[in-house]
């Protein structure tokens, strides 16, 4: 018996050890996935810099932050320069760090108030959760129904809905909480063994 569980770990550890080859496979998903997010939201923010700034800024409608102007650059900059930086696994803890930064103030000062979900499901368990509750989300259904029945008497319903069925926005955390976890990987695996300049970039200085 204890021969055949030595033979089975072995067996178990020769194909682990298989696998360490390409261990470099899922940083680089990771990247290739969070960089055109990163790069999206960063250009966004470039073509709409003052109205980003007075976004940062203003308490009564925006998020009341110090500094707006600077924070809007920083936030700015970090998208777009990190994208650019995770899509060929440059410098990939570094560039990360900012990156979590920026994930984790719109966390808490954007998205926080709406719970989890981003789009709004009343029939979630996370739409009932004590932290994760939003009453707005229990009562989008009815928003949604309602608007659906307008639409479906007074507008092309058909035709509306050709490319996919209306939701309700609810903005929540979990795209920038997904976005976080992601980048925390990369902030310990780095940007992947073979897959990343900065494996490259190590490999060629050590060996010389």
């Amino acid at each position: 018996m204890s021969d055949l569980l030595c033979k089975l770990t072995n067996c178990y550890q020769g194909a682990i050890n298989k696998l360490k080859l390409a261990d470099g496979l899922a940083p680089l998903l990771l990247r290739l996935y969070l960089a055109p997010v990163m790069l999206q939201a960063g250009w966004n923010k470039y073509q709409n810099f003052d109205n980003i700034v007075s976004w940062f800024g203003d308490a009564e409608w925006g998020l009341g932050l110090p500094l707006p102007g600077l924070m809007a650059f920083f936030a700015t900059a970090a998208e777009l320069v990190g994208g650019l930086l995770l899509l060929f696994g440059l410098l990939t803890r570094l560039v990360s760090i900012p990156l979590i930064f920026t994930m984790l103030v719109a966390m808490v000062t954007v998205h926080w108030q709406h719970g989890w979900l981003a789009i709004a499901d009343p029939n979630s368990w996370l739409a009932n959760g004590t932290i994760l509750f939003n009453e707005s989300i229990m009562q989008s259904a009815d928003k949604l129904a309602r608007a659906n029945d307008i639409l479906t008497q007074h507008g092309h319903i058909d035709w509306l809905t050709s490319s996919g069925k209306f939701v309700i926005l609810n903005n929540g955390i979990e795209f920038a909480a997904t976005y976080f976890v992601m980048l925390l990987v990369l902030l310990f695996s780095g940007g992947g063994r073979y897959t990343s300049l900065d494996y490259w970039i190590k490999r060629k200085l050590c060996n010389n």
